[in-house]
């Protein structure tokens, strides 16, 4: 039996709503508390939840593979006008393809670095931009970072991570050709790149993000590969409307959906995390970025 296996399904739809902040930690761990499995509290349940950054490291930081460091860039139209991210390239002159890897609603963790030198170990030019930089930068936790993030104006955030995908596409090391991805938030704002940045991106893979709005979806001209969580209904909800747009626009498209996966199941840091099911994920974003984004 997985650690999953042992988490009651009630506990995880707690989790749900403390990551995407319609409760705070207190409540979460509170309510939790009350809830009895067998005649005992569940909150041995929400505390297995917690994600464990360094017990879910998979890359390095020194890793010979890449080279990662920390860059600062002009953001105009966003928070403050500047923002900070992680730029890893892999080792070789280059040029490389690009690709963003953005976060979900609490900024740069270290759970989105390493996915960051993931991509460069695979191959790709890669930036991790951290919108919280404007306010000071990942503050070290998730609750104190999911709490920044909702504090900044939504459209000044959003033009931060267009203005880093820019950057990163004319970057000196880059191949011209790039890609987005992210995850939950993340996820979201990859469908909002495609829109806002037309042909200058190539290729979009959201992770159960929040869908393009339809009316936009004609702007879109990157390839999309969308993934899905199995049990995750209010993202799931998007889809039909989003496919369809993007059918009637003619958006190249894929979308792949995984058997018995929770939102989030990519991220190895916490039990929602399902290891064969990020792994084949993974390997499709890999393989799907080389496709387009290699000349």
């Amino acid at each position: 039996m997985t650690e999953q296996d042992k988490i009651d399904p009630r506990i995880f739809d707690l989790y749900d709503e403390y990551c995407h902040g319609h409760i705070d930690r207190r409540e979460f761990l509170n309510r939790a508390a009350v809830m009895t499995v067998g005649g005992v509290s569940a909150l041995w349940m929400a505390q297995a939840l917690m994600p464990r950054y360094a017990e879910a490291q998979t890359i390095s930081f020194t890793d010979p593979r890449m080279t990662g460091t920390y860059v600062e860039y002009p953001s105009p139209g966003g928070t403050s006008g500047t923002m900070r991210g992680y730029l890893v390239q892999p080792t070789g002159e280059g040029p490389f393809p690009a690709v963003l890897v953005i976060h979900e609603n609490r900024g740069l963790n270290p759970h989105i670095e390493d996915v960051a030198r993931r991509a460069a170990v695979a191959g790709f030019l890669a930036l991790a931009p951290d919108g919280l930089s404007p306010v000071g930068g990942y503050p070290g936790n998730d609750d104190d970072g999911r709490e920044l993030q909702r504090g900044l104006v939504p459209a000044e955030l959003d033009q931060d991570m267009i203005n880093s995908a820019n950057y990163l596409k004319s970057h000196e090391l880059s191949n011209g050709r790039l890609g987005a991805t992210g995850f939950c938030w993340g996820g979201g704002m990859t469908n909002r790149l495609a829109v806002e940045l037309g042909s200058d991106l190539q290729a979009g893979v959201p992770f159960y993000g929040v869908s393009a709005a339809s009316d936009d979806v004609p702007r879109i001209d990157a390839s999309l590969m969308v993934i899905y969580a199995d049990s995750d209904p209010r993202i799931n909800a998007m889809w039909p409307e989003y496919e369809r747009a993007l059918q009637s626009n003619n958006v190249s498209h894929e979308m792949h959906m995984f058997d018995g996966t929770l939102h989030g199941f990519h991220n190895n840091s916490t039990p929602r995390y399902n290891e064969a099911a990020a792994a084949l994920a993974w390997n499709r974003t890999v393989g799907f970025f080389r496709n387009h984004l290699v000349v």
